[in-house]
C-alpha cells in the first residue's frame, strides 16, 4: 500500500511545474509540439510564453535540431521584448554551438538589429547630453555584425538590407566623433577638436559626417594660429563642399539629413 501511495505521489510531483506549483501542460510534449505552440505565441505577440516554450526545448530535446532553431527565436523573442542582452546572449551562444549552422547569416542580421541604435541617440542638441560621454559601442557592434554578414554570405536575403544599414552606420560612427569634436570647440579645447575632426576626415573618407569635420578642422587650426594647416584644410573644404550651409550659419546649420528617422 505505501509502495502504491509513494507511486501516486511521485505521479503528481510529475505532472506539476516545478516553478509555480501550477499543472504543466506541455509535461508530455514532443519537441515539435513545443516548437509548433511557441511559434504560434511568437505571432500573436505572446513573448513570455513563446520563450517557456522555446527554453522547455532546449532543456527537454538539447541535442535535436528544434533546439537549434529553439535557440535562434529565443534571441528574436528576448529582443521582441526588450531584453537585448539576453537576445544577443543566445546568439552568442547559438554561434558557439553551431558556427556552421545555416541560419548563422540570420543570426548575424538580428545581432546587427539588436545592437542598431536610432540617430536621435547621438543628438546632442535634442538630448541636451554631453557627446563625449556617450559610447558608441553599440552602434560598432552593429556595424561588425553586418559587415560580416554582407563578406560571408553575400547572396544572403539579408545582405542587401545590411548594407544599407552599414553605409547609415558609417555615418553615425562618423558623426559620433564629429559631436565630440564640436564639444570640445565650443569649450576651448581647439587641439583635442581638431584632433577628433581629423579622426573623422581620415577613418571615413567619403562620410557625409566629413562635411562638418572640415568645418571645425578649418576653424579650430584658426582658433591655434597654425595658418598653414587652416589653408590646407580650408582649400579640401572648398572644393568638396562649395555650396557647405556652415559658412553661412556656423555650428547651427540644420543637419537632419544625415538621421534616417527624418
Amino acid at each position: 500500500m505505501r509502495v502504491v501511495v509513494a507511486l501516486l505521489i511521485a505521479l503528481s510531483i510529475a505532472g506539476c511545474s516545478s516553478t509555480d506549483g501550477k499543472y504543466d501542460k506541455t509535461a508530455n510534449w514532443s519537441a515539435e509540439q513545443l516548437y509548433a505552440d511557441a511559434k504560434a505565441e511568437m505571432a500573436s505577440g505572446g513573448w513570455k510564453e513563446a520563450r517557456e516554450r522555446l527554453t522547455s526545448i532546449e532543456s527537454r530535446y538539447p541535442f535535436g535540431v528544434y533546439a537549434q532553431q529553439a535557440l535562434l527565436d529565443l534571441a528574436y523573442v528576448n529582443w521582441k521584448d526588450g531584453e537585448n542582452e539576453q537576445a544577443l546572449a543566445a546568439i552568442d551562444r547559438f554561434q558557439q554551438l553551431y558556427p556552421n549552422h545555416p541560419g548563422t547569416d540570420y543570426a548575424l542580421y538580428l545581432k546587427g538589429l539588436i545592437n542598431f541604435t536610432p540617430a536621435s541617440a547621438f543628438m546632442s542638441n535634442i538630448t541636451g547630453q554631453d557627446p563625449s560621454e556617450r559610447d558608441p559601442k553599440g552602434l560598432r557592434a552593429s556595424y561588425d555584425a553586418f559587415n560580416e554578414l554582407i563578406k560571408r554570405y553575400p547572396d544572403s536575403k539579408y545582405s542587401a538590407d545590411a548594407e544599407k544599414r552599414v553605409a547609415w552606420l558609417v555615418n553615425a560612427i562618423a558623426m559620433n566623433e564629429v559631436h565630440v569634436a564640436r564639444y570640445y570647440y565650443e569649450r576651448g579645447a581647439y587641439v583635442a577638436a581638431a584632433n577628433r575632426a581629423q579622426t573623422v576626415i581620415t577613418d571615413f573618407e567619403g562620410a557625409p559626417a566629413a562635411e562638418e569635420a572640415l568645418y571645425l578642422l578649418v576653424n579650430s587650426y584658426d582658433k591655434l594660429g597654425m595658418t598653414k594647416l587652416r589653408d590646407d584644410a580650408k582649400r579640401v573644404y572648398d572644393t568638396n563642399f562649395p555650396n557647405s550651409a556652415f559658412r553661412e550659419k556656423g555650428l547651427d546649420a540644420d543637419k537632419s539629413w544625415w538621421n534616417p528617422f527624418n
